[in-house]
């Protein structure tokens, strides 16, 4: 069974932003060796989910795990994000699609931010 993955972020109007999302999904595409990896925005750009979820299906896709790209478990993680599940099961009745867990709390997280701070104070020449 033909599996993608369809990493879904918020979206915005900074294509920068945007671009960063795309990053990272060749990234996971790159760690993980799934050939199918999708990105899609729940608002403020497209592709949007329905969208990213056909791009997943025209690619093969017999089952997609839709992966939020959200820090934490706020309105859109839990009812919009299921809401678009619910409308891709009915564009798509034969397509088995799931939702993963978002990023939450983990603290790989955490070291990442000590990280940053390290390198911002040094980039500020702070002690």
């Amino acid at each position: 069974m033909t599996t993608a993955i369809l990493l879904m972020a918020h979206g915005s109007r900074v294509a920068a932003a945007n671009d960063a999302a795309r990053e990272v999904a060749a990234m996971v595409r790159e760690i993980t060796g799934f050939e199918i990896v999708e990105v899609a925005f729940r608002e403020l750009h497209e592709p949007d989910i329905q969208q990213g979820i056909d791009a997943c299906v025209a690619r093969g896709a017999q089952r997609v795990l839709m992966v939020p790209y959200f820090l934490f478990m706020g309105a859109h993680v839990l009812h919009d994000l299921p809401e678009e599940i619910a409308t891709a099961h009915k564009r798509h009745p034969g397509l088995l699609l799931e939702m993963g867990r978002h990023l939450g709390v983990d603290r790989r997280l955490a070291e990442l931010v000590a990280q940053r701070v390290r390198e911002s104070m040094a980039d500020k020449g702070w002690q």
